[in-house]
């Protein structure tokens, strides 16, 4: 298929519906493969990489001693989710079951730093030299090679002091998990933009958003 296969959000979400392994984050489909051991993962991530070939479309994989994270997206189309990537999720999904591997979808933790700015086109330059990153579509600096977390410039007139904050992805299913988590840890919530995303004030005035892939396009 060409680069015309994307699929819209309402799409995924049909798509993820007989999909229970992977969920959408980031512009792209997301799991958490636990292997009965670390061989085996082994063996699974080998398996991954023969339907890869075989679908001439590869995913991220990134082994942790019994556990594969998966990442698939389009990069010849924008860093979306297109028709390949369901397809290929599929396969990998019905190798995973013959493996004995189970999905652990509350893994999935996906970090970007967020630095608010009011010119945005002053210190990019900075940062993409020192990180050896690129420059995406929507002009976050990311890592070509997907090892380092994202960081994207948010536009403001009025920065905090504190510019710096953490963007962490999760599942929606697994949010409320989390955010309950942040609270007995003494944090304030701001659920105003809830469920696209919660703000977390620590007990020091630092703040972190806690994001899911409720209302966000594809």
């Amino acid at each position: 298929m060409a680069a015309n296969d994307v699929l819209t959000r309402d799409q995924i979400d049909t798509e993820l519906a007989a999909l229970p392994d992977w969920t959408l984050g980031l512009g792209a489909l997301r799991t958490v493969l636990k292997c009965p051991t670390s061989a085996s993962a082994l063996d699974l991530f080998a398996a991954i990489g023969a339907l890869a070939q075989t679908a001439n479309h590869h995913p991220d994989v990134d082994w942790r001693y019994d556990h594969l994270f998966v990442t698939l997206t389009s990069h010849d189309a924008g860093s979306k989710v297109s028709a390949r990537d369901t397809s290929l999720a599929g396969a990998i999904s019905a190798r995973a079951k013959e493996a004995g591997a189970v999905a652990r979808p509350e893994l999935l933790h996906t970090v970007e730093i967020a630095i608010d700015t009011d010119d945005a086109d002053a210190i990019a330059d900075t940062w993409q030299t020192a990180l050896g990153y690129r420059t995406a579509a929507d002009g976050a600096l990311v890592d070509p090679f997907g090892r380092g977390p994202s960081v994207w410039f948010q536009k403001t007139s009025t920065p905090n002091d504190n510019r710096f904050h953490l963007d962490v992805t999760v599942p929606y299913s697994q949010s409320a998990r989390t955010l309950s988590g942040l609270e007995s840890a003494g944090a304030s919530l701001d659920h105003g933009a809830a469920p696209r995303f919660v703000v977390a004030t620590d007990v020091q005035g630092n703040r972190l958003c806690v994001c899911t892939e409720k209302g966000r396009d594809a």
